[in-house]
């Protein structure tokens, strides 16, 4: 019987809402058991240097550089993983020695696969040595390195989920956080996806330049407005819609130009329907139609976002959570389950989902001791 690990799976997205953490069981493949999750957001100055590093990781030419503001974020970044993950372990009463393997994706501040670049801040080997749990990190490096676009990592855990609840495939996973990505799922093949759209980056820059706040929490902003339907056209015709799969997006692939000259609440409600006809644009390369959209990752939880979906899907759209899933944690899990996946030394890439020529397993672990 194959080895469960005890896992814990660390991620802070591009939307820099914060930690989010999750306990798992898993064999790597297709055994799930899931245990507590939860949540540690950034405050308002963690984001406004975050903010800054991603501005400053613009002029890198190396990946593992650090200079100026990118050190003091990378710090910081690691810090709050400590912080959490020790009150976490405390908090769901779980002893360290217990738990196998960390995997830690770290802040994403710069991802320029046609640059052959991808950057997150933390320092593995300081946490798994400070927390004294082995760490699997750095997860997206081997992928570009042999040629894939080192995103989307999370499909082969959006299969997994697939096949464990038995639902009728095909299956859309639709997964918002600072950008969009989608898993379409099929009995008996590798997972065929790419990042899709802006997801929550757009919007959250939107409200953050307008009015102050990190998002447009409930939706409230773009429900209230009206979508411009020519501001809409301009965005949608941004070349990469017409991009085959796989394909993947920085944070700040996209400009916000088209709804400057816009209302507050018209330019939320149109960077929404963007992100709603972004992700549905894609129907287009996937061999068939799913018999269902399936979201999650933060953008799950903004009814504007789940409305605009729900209006222009050629399918039902359900939320993780009418499987029982928890559409917040779901991210964090996968990354307790790329990192026994890393651990085993089994693919977490493949041709359909980042471009990569062949299976490819990755990241570098850091030992506790």
């Amino acid at each position: 019987m194959p080895k469960i690990f005890r896992a814990i799976g660390a991620m802070t997205g591009t939307s820099m809402d914060g930690v989010d953490l999750a306990f798992l069981e898993t064999d790597g493949r297709q055994m799930l058991k899931f245990g507590p999750a939860a949540s540690y957001p950034f405050s308002d100055a963690d984001r406004v240097l975050l903010r800054g590093a991603v501005d400053a990781a613009r002029y890198l030419v190396k990946r593992d550089d650090r200079p100026g503001l990118l050190a003091e974020a990378e710090d910081l970044v690691t810090n709050r993983h400590i912080e959490a993950i020790r009150d976490f372990l405390t908090r769901e009463s779980i002893d360290p020695a217990a738990v196998d393997v960390i995997g830690f994706h770290g802040q994403t501040v710069l991802h320029r696969p046609d640059r052959g670049l991808t950057v997150q801040l933390g320092d593995g080997a300081f946490l798994a040595r400070t927390v004294g749990i082995d760490v699997a990190y750095d997860l997206r490096a081997a992928d570009m390195a042999a040629g894939g676009q080192g995103a989307p990592l999370v499909p082969v855990y959006h299969r997994a989920l697939a096949e464990a609840s038995g639902a009728i495939l095909p299956m859309l996973f639709v997964n918002i956080g600072g950008v969009a990505n989608i898993t379409y799922v099929t009995a008996n093949a590798d997972p065929l996806a790419c990042d899709a759209g802006p997801g929550n980056a757009l919007l959250d820059d939107l409200m953050l330049a307008r009015t102050g706040a990190a998002m447009d929490r409930d939706g409230a902003c773009a429900l209230s407005g009206s979508v411009n339907e020519a501001a809409l056209a301009a965005l949608t015709a941004h070349s990469y819609f017409s991009q085959k799969p796989p394909k993947s997006l920085d944070r700040n692939a996209f400009s916000p130009k088209a709804v400057s000259a816009l209302a507050t609440p018209d330019a939320a409600a149109t960077i929404v329907a963007f992100t709603a006809c972004g992700i549905l644009a894609h129907l287009r390369f996937l061999p068939e139609t799913p018999r269902m959209i399936v979201l999650c990752g933060g953008g799950a939880h903004n009814p504007a976002i789940v409305q605009a979906l729900a209006e222009r899907a050629p399918c039902p759209v359900r939320r993780a959570e009418d499987f029982g899933w928890d559409a917040q944690a779901i991210e964090a899990q996968a990354f307790a389950f790329l990192g026994v996946r890393s651990v085993k030394g089994l693919p977490l890439t493949f041709p359909s989902t980042t471009g990569v020529s062949e299976p490819m397993t990755g990241g570098a672990l850091a030992w506790a001791g």
